[in-house]
């Protein structure tokens, strides 16, 4: 027998879907609060104030982490004096409210799991918000099919990364979070909260190391290593325990590893490439290869990468800390853009937007345009960026690597370079000498040379 259409059981709407909240658990979390303030330092590794359903709650719950970053004592009286200064309360009904808060809490003991609670809770609330969004965008077919994909998964990425997009935020709040950073690069632990060190200390000096979120530009003529300076930084960060993903869309991976096998071992970059190693030879490449293995360095030798196509395999490595991509004018808009300048512009913009949501500093390298060739003394501006666009102005830093005996060699200027910072949202600009090892592919710095000499 044929089914009734008015058999089917109907879907339910998008719009009949409740927000999940627990009541109870986020009233908890306020009253072990009152009840004991120390129970914040347990309950702020879990909670931000907007992770509250009810606006009362976050307003309370701003007011406390507000009142404990400031040293102030925290009970009914002084919390219901910050609120009345605030518009939240008023006497009679703030007081009474506040008091119930206080006489509802089970157990102090458990503030810590009332706040996985509530957090719980916020997470299902925002999954339930960006899959109404990333559904209303696909049925309405207005955007380029991958454009959706990249801007679904980005969602579901920030929900996972505990990033928030609630749109305008006050003063009051940012300083909080502001207070927050200075407190823990303040802190005994700051190395972990500090940009990471390039292993050029003056470099590092200039520019505060490689800060989270920052797009920074390696930009060089051909030849002049920066490939090798890139691939140089991204093996002393993987060295200190940090997380880096190389994407390479010159070199292959083997070849990129080779380099490294050199500077890690000492071992001649010819002797690599030729197989013409000798018994020591293999002794410190055995080493080498021991080191290396243990850092966490990924690579990607994908021919014509996208920018979606990065941010999306960035997405999947678990506490990356860095990204490095060689080269800029490699890679490919993955749409048709008659205008290379303007298709370049996006990248980049792509790029820096990408190292914003990732949280990661990510060092693209980019060729010069032939201005340099023509200039007396051949160092490198910024006006020389090749096919630039919009590069110097999405750029958070432009480094610029120069070795005049590419040029015209002399005694003098034997394996001399210079780290030329020509933009720095951070700081100040100017020179660092460095020393270039061709036979080994690295870079050090000119001070170390000499003492090593």
């Amino acid at each position: 027998m044929p089914y009734e259409k008015d058999s089917l059981t109907t879907p339910m709407s998008l719009e009949d879907i409740k927000l999940p909240y627990s009541l109870e658990a986020e009233q908890s979390v306020l009253g072990s609060t009152l009840i004991d303030p120390q129970c914040l330092y347990q309950v702020l590794d879990y909670l931000k104030p907007q992770y509250f359903y009810l606006s009362q709650h976050r307003e309370i719950f701003t007011a406390m982490v507000s009142m404990f970053s400031q040293s102030s004592a925290i009970d009914i009286v002084t919390l219901l004096d910050e609120l009345k200064t605030g518009g939240v309360y008023d006497e009679a009904g703030g007081k009474a409210y506040l008091l119930q808060l206080a006489e509802i809490v089970p157990s102090v003991a458990n503030v810590g799991a009332y706040a996985k609670i509530v957090q719980e809770k916020y997470y299902l609330r925002s999954l339930i918000s960006a899959s109404k969004e990333i559904i209303s965008a696909a049925a309405e077919e207005t955007d380029d099919v991958r454009a959706i994909m990249d801007a679904a998964e980005q969602k579901i990425y920030d929900i996972r990364q505990d990033k928030s997009s609630d749109g305008l935020k006050h003063i009051k709040e940012v300083i909080l979070e502001a207070y927050d950073r200075l407190h823990k690069i303040s802190s005994d632990d700051k190395s972990k909260y500090q940009g990471l060190p390039t292993g050029f200390a003056e470099l590092d000096r200039m520019t505060t190391g490689l800060n989270r979120s920052d797009l920074i530009l390696l930009a060089a003529r051909p030849a002049m290593g920066k490939s090798a300076f890139a691939l140089n930084i991204a093996q002393n960060v993987a060295r200190n325990g940090a997380k880096v993903a190389f994407f390479s869309l010159e070199m292959t991976r083997e070849q990129n590893v080779s380099r490294m096998l050199s500077t890690e071992g000492l071992i001649e970059n010819m002797k690599l490439r030729s197989g013409e190693l000798a018994d020591n030879d293999w002794v410190k490449l055995a080493q080498a290869a021991d080191t290396l293995s243990k850092c966490e360095m990924y690579f990607d030798d994908t021919s014509g990468i996208t920018v979606p196509e990065i941010k999306a395999k960035c997405r999947r490595v678990k506490g990356l800390d860095l990204v490095v991509i060689d080269y800029l004018q490699l890679m490919s808009s993955g749409r048709r853009i008659e205008n290379r300048v303007q298709e370049v512009s996006e990248m980049t913009r792509g790029l820096k937007i990408m190292a914003k949501d990732l949280n990661v500093p990510i060092i693209t390298l980019s060729q010069l345009s032939r201005g340099t060739e023509s200039r007396t003394g051949h160092k490198p501006m910024l006006s020389d960026l090749r096919e630039s666009g919009s590069i110097e102005q999405d750029a958070d830093i432009v480094l610029f690597l120069y070795r005049e005996d590419y040029y015209e060699q002399s005694e003098e200027n034997h394996n001399q370079a210079t780290c030329i910072v020509g933009k720095n949202r951070h700081g100040e600009v100017g020179e660092i000498p460095l020393h270039w090892d061709g036979a080994y592919t690295r870079f050090t710095s000119a001070e170390r040379y000499r003492n090593d000499q």
